[in-house]
């Protein structure tokens, strides 16, 4: 029997901009200008939890995690980076690496649920968009 192909949660989808795959994640930026914020999706179906991946896959997540971490922190210098698998509303296993400052709209709470997401505009999209994506070609795995 043939595997169901692997696609992003819905809401997942409408919230974020793709930013890249690496060898396991789709990379997503959240599309909330409050928050520097990415969020790693490995391409697997059906995963809920980290405890689902065997241990050399969970080992690959958590490399592929600290490459998130370090390129947001190259790209959005911060006071506090924030790793979080909640998967509350959204089921689909799904890493968040959220860059925090000392007085961003959330803070010191989580940003989970905090106010109304404000979508960046365009041309910030673009050029922080443009800006990952370089960090990303030139960071190692």
């Amino acid at each position: 029997m043939k595997r169901p192909a692997w696609t992003l949660d819905a809401r997942l989808k409408s919230d974020t901009v793709p930013v890249t795959s690496l060898a396991m994640c789709e990379v997503l930026l959240m599309n909330d200008a409050r928050y520097p914020w990415l969020v790693a999706v490995p391409r697997e179906t059906g995963l809920v939890e980290i405890a689902d991946l065997p241990d050399q896959a969970q080992q690959q997540l958590w490399r592929e995690v600290d490459r998130l971490a370090k390129v947001l922190r190259q790209v959005a210098p911060c006071d506090k980076l924030n790793i979080g698998a909640l998967g509350n509303i959204v089921r689909q296993l799904h890493v968040h690496v959220v860059a925090r400052r000392e007085g961003d709209a959330a803070w010191p709470g989580p940003v989970w649920g905090h106010g109304r997401a404000e979508p960046y505009a365009d041309d910030r999209l673009q050029s922080l968009l443009a800006l990952l994506r370089q960090h990303f070609d030139n960071a190692s795995d």
